[in-house]
């Protein structure tokens, strides 16, 4: 029937059958029946054990509101009006995020009629996954066992540090049968959980295997070590300098380097110091830079890579890596006691400059030092808008990252009210959620300009974007004077003041949705 079916019933006859449609309806009814036949032949199978019921939930339940908006937010599709507009509908599933984490911070459980629309929405969006995960509790972990398609939540769950150290009498035994024993990723999991409440005891265990552990395994456990780093784990990181894998000895080199009184970051300080001099003879002292000539066998077991990517010197990249290693106190000594600001301020000799304080801002990154930050960032309205090592708008956010939120805040809310917009995404990306007040009102003030200006809204629309989630929902009532659709001057862009228009509604509109979402979640 099938060979006839597929060939067709003037090709291949059926038995029984004749050409023609009224064989062709035959093959059809014989199909029929011959289904009929199977199924009422089919033989019981045995029966499978019925699934453990689900565990409990202690958390408190959502409030009624809080529910319906769940289910709303969870509906939503990401979309676009007509002709590429978005309309001046809020965009829900960006606002997701948000609500979750407001619902994580005040306790609540997760409806369980939700839950699989909430594992349906991690699994289309990683970012979601830690948030959604954590709302959606043990219950989601239940569920994910017995649907292939939510399997993620069992590997996130253990990677996240998830996994917890068993407790109870015969609790080392078990912690040592998980770790000898158990996936990959429920590994990573527990030697994070157990990081977290024991540093000295993950090391342990994880030197217990070291030598056997594979070399990408290797790789992953050591960058665990990142949380609640410590000077206890200098001895380990030492070890692991001659480990067989590349990747491993730079990985322990870096760890070592971001710890300023390890033995590494203080060999290393020796050798950029020797590269680094002050030249009293000018006016003013300037920097005088000696690069080491080469890259010993000693150097390279610290973490120096010897070879240099393509197009760069061989002695400006050793320089370079053994200045972003060096203590940035060496630099204090050695140079005659100045400040960070005073440091930088000094010339640089010979085209090293951009070099010497590339590899500060590395430095300064890596060893969360707010005052050399601050004095490689510079003044916000300075007409470079950064300092001089800031190379870029990624290391400026880098350098950012290691102040204060105030404090950041008000250095881009100086930088955007001097240099506008076009540069600042990334900086805003570092602030600090809801933006702090100054931040709020330069960013408002400065989309203000640019509609004024006649430009068309596309060009900020990533600004836009954050500040529909980013800004106090308390500013909204600011903005009502932003949604009339303003006279439109000889040189402005054609139909821009309607696009201004619906992108300020959007925006106000969002933000008193912000607010709703707020209360209906604090009303429990």
């Amino acid at each position: 029937m099938v060979t006839s079916a597929l060939l067709g019933t003037d090709r291949r006859t059926p038995p029984g059958g004749e050409r023609g449609s009224a064989g062709a309806y035959a093959l059809l009814d014989a199909a029929a029946a011959q289904t009929v036949r199977r199924r009422a032949g089919l033989r019981p199978a045995r029966a499978t054990r019925r699934p453990e019921p689900a565990p409990e939930d202690p958390r408190p339940p959502l409030p009624a509101a809080a529910a319906r908006r769940l289910t709303t937010l969870l509906s939503d599709r990401p979309g676009t009006a007509g002709g590429g507009r978005r309309g001046s509908a809020p965009d829900l599933m960006e606002l997701l995020p948000q609500w979750l984490a407001t619902a994580n911070a005040r306790g609540f459980a997760a409806p369980p009629h939700a839950l699989p629309a909430l594992l349906d929405a991690a699994r289309g969006r990683t970012d979601l996954r830690p948030a959604a995960l954590r709302f959606a509790g043990p219950r989601a972990l239940w569920l994910a066992r017995l649907n292939p398609d939510w399997r993620f939540a069992l590997r996130a769950s253990a990677a996240s540090g998830d996994v917890p150290v068993p407790p109870g009498s015969g609790a080392a035994q078990r912690v040592r049968r998980l770790w000898d024993e158990g996936l990959f990723a429920e590994r990573v999991g527990l030697l994070s959980s157990l990081r977290a409440r024991d540093p000295a005891d993950a090391r342990a265990l994880l030197a217990s295997t070291w030598a056997t552990e594979r070399a990408e395994d290797r790789l992953m456990f050591l960058d665990s070590l990142r949380t609640g780093l410590e000077p206890g784990d200098e001895p380990f990181l030492e070890q692991a300098l001659t480990d067989r894998s590349r990747n491993v000895r730079a990985t322990a080199a870096e760890l070592l380097t971001a710890l300023p009184h390890s033995a590494l970051a203080a060999r290393m300080g020796a050798r950029a110091a020797t590269c680094v001099s002050l030249d009293r003879s000018l006016t003013p002292p300037a920097i005088v830079v000696e690069p080491p000539y080469e890259c010993d066998a000693a150097m390279e077991r610290d973490g120096v890579v010897a070879r240099p990517p393509a197009g760069r010197g061989e002695r400006s990249w050793w320089f370079g890596q053994l200045a972003e290693a060096a203590p940035l106190a060496t630099w204090s000594v050695r140079l005659a006691g100045r400040t960070p600001e005073e440091i930088v301020a000094l010339p640089v000799s010979e085209g090293w400059q951009s070099e010497l304080h590339a590899a500060w801002c590395r430095a300064a990154v890596r060893q969360r030092d707010g005052a050399w930050a601050r004095a490689l960032l510079g003044a916000p309205t300075a007409p470079e808008a950064g300092g001089p090592g800031a190379v870029s708008l990624a290391e400026r956010a880098k350098l950012l990252g290691t102040l204060g939120p105030g404090e950041r805040a008000e250095w881009v809310a100086g930088f955007i009210a001097t240099h506008g917009l076009s540069e600042a995404f990334q900086l805003l990306g570092v602030c600090a959620v809801p933006w702090a007040v100054p931040l709020g009102r330069a960013v408002v003030d400065a989309l203000d300009i640019a509609r004024d200006a006649g430009s068309y809204p596309w060009s900020f629309s990533g600004v836009m974007g954050l500040a529909e989630r980013c800004l106090d929902p308390a500013d909204a009532g600011r903005l009502d004077g932003l949604l009339a659709i303003p006279d439109e001057s000889e040189d402005a862009s054609p139909g821009a003041g309607g696009y201004w228009a619906e992108a300020f509604q959007r925006l106000v509109t969002t933000l008193r949705l912000r607010a709703a979402m707020t209360e209906e979640l604090r009303a429990g």
